[in-house]
């Protein structure tokens, strides 16, 4: 295993890459990279200030003879997913990410690697570092909390950036240039347990967990196919209480509002009579599984294990309601665009379920480049909740971001793609969320588009870079600033 990250090229770029992944930044816990960011501007003798809420700005002058070209912005975000392996022992708040090379890609020992969007901010500092880059005024916006609220765009005030041109280092596929994204909204579910403390004497106790899939980004790989556990887990949950007598005394499955649930456990009990009939149903429902995802998340599994019984359990009509609202909650894609093909224009994403101080939380995420059928998404995510008695809240949202086809930055983003390349880079809209809908907002007169190297796996431990697509994304930013006029 190689782990001298140092020596890939470009070096500038991997070398800040591998000081971020030293520092810890889940989301709303930003302080110490936002304090480092700050350290960092101002060694390198730059104009560095940061607002309010954190998002910090380092500005760079133009180089000789480029005083007049139009300012530019790169933007990226400091927050990560902060996503690991069950069996993974790692501190977020206070570990080091270890990233180490396999073959062509940059992957994380066990955990998220954080190249969305470290590696977005690596590339501003190197632009910022460098001593021979040809460049107009360039300003490198770093945010916080894009990751689980957006917080530093909405915060983001007007006039603190000078900027005509903002370049969003934040997608995921070379030669894939972004241009329009959806808005999205969370919605949470919360209702009291209720409890029965009397379990009968003659009954087992399981713990049952459903692993090994891929998960993934709740936007960019809501339509792949893949399994989500908290579906699978309800589904045979939903089952094994209408013909085993299943009953429930804790479950979680899912983690963040934007991951697809990758694992899920419940611990339950039942009539012992049942136990031998109830392991051959787990074992078909794992056999089931493995052939309906044998295409799209091969590694799924089902097993189970005897458990110490517990002191109570869910009462059996709250149970059957959660059940009930679990299974018929939707989960995936709503509707695909009607204007572009082939992309996802409104989808909802079941995240998580789990039991906090005595409350059923169950989080989900909606997504719409159609502002009307992101609130009807709500709605019906909201009504299903609605009707066993929970409370239902849902958060401010964010924006789309409208496709401009004749955006000035765009074009001259893509003629130096095809300087460099000699072939036509793809101009798409992104079912992810996006900082530049709010930006738009706060600078109605902003051209933007985005863009960024490979990733793969984004919000879960198989994370990973593509490293010869970090170099061909400089080399394209590069002659970007070269000859923007």
């Amino acid at each position: 295993m190689n782990n001298n990250i140092l020596n890939l090229e470009p070096r500038s770029v991997f070398y800040y890459f591998n000081e971020i992944c030293k520092i810890p930044r889940p989301s709303k816990k930003e302080e110490k990279i936002v304090a480092w960011l700050m350290e960092t501007g101002k060694q390198l003798g730059l104009e560095t200030k940061r607002d309010e809420i954190g998002n910090v700005l380092i500005s760079k002058p133009a180089t000789k003879g480029k005083e007049s070209v139009t300012p530019v912005i790169f933007q990226s975000h400091v927050d990560m997913v902060c996503e690991k392996n069950n069996d993974t022992i790692f501190d977020f708040d206070k570990d080091a990410i270890q990233p180490y090379i396999d073959g062509d890609w940059l992957k994380a020992k066990g955990t998220t690697l954080g190249a969305d969007d470290g590696i977005g901010m690596a590339i501003a500092l190197a632009i910022l570092a460098s001593k021979d880059l040809e460049h107009g005024p360039i300003e490198c916006l770093f945010t916080v909390d894009e990751e689980t609220g957006l917080t530093g765009a909405f915060e983001l005030k007007p006039g603190f950036m000078k900027g005509k041109m903002l370049l969003n280092l934040d997608s995921e596929d070379e030669g894939e240039f972004f241009i329009g994204c959806a808005g999205g909204k969370d919605t949470v579910a919360k209702i009291e347990c209720e409890y029965e403390h009397e379990i009968p004497e003659d009954s087992e106790a399981y713990k049952i967990t459903v692993k090994g899939l891929q998960g993934g980004h709740s936007g960019d790989d809501i339509n792949k196919g893949r399994g989500n556990a908290v579906k699978l887990l309800t589904r045979i949950l939903w089952n094994a209480y209408q013909e085993f007598d299943v009953r429930i005394a804790d479950i979680n499955a899912g983690n963040l509002r934007n991951a697809i649930a990758r694992e899920g456990t419940a611990l339950i009990t039942l009539p012992t009579e049942h136990a031998s009939s109830f392991e051959a149903y787990l074992k078909q429902m794992d056999h089931t599984f493995k052939n309906e995802f044998r295409i799209t998340d091969p590694g799924v599994e089902v097993t189970f294990e005897k458990a110490a019984m517990p002191k109570q359990i869910l009462n059996e009509l709250l149970e059957i309601d959660i059940l009930n609202a679990l299974y018929v909650c939707p989960h995936g894609v709503l509707a695909m665009a009607q204007d572009i093909e082939g992309f996802v224009e409104t989808s909802t994403n079941l995240a998580s379920i789990k039991i906090v101080d005595d409350y059923i939380v169950i989080t989900t995420s909606q997504r719409s480049s159609v502002e009307s059928r992101k609130e009807t998404a709500v709605e019906k995510v909201s009504a299903t909740f609605y009707m066993i008695g929970a409370d239902v809240k849902s958060g401010d949202g964010y924006p789309g971001w409208t496709p401009n086809p004749n955006s000035e930055v765009l074009k001259v983003l893509v003629q130096a793609y095809e300087n460099k390349f000699q072939k036509k880079p793809a101009v798409k809209a992104i079912h992810a969320g996006l900082e530049c809908g709010l930006f738009s907002e706060k600078y109605p007169d902003l051209d933007m588009v985005s863009y960024g190297p490979t990733l793969r796996g984004v919000h879960s431990p198989d994370e990973k870079l593509e490293i010869k697509t970090v170099q061909m994304c400089w080399d394209l930013t590069v002659e970007f600033l070269r000859i923007l006029k």
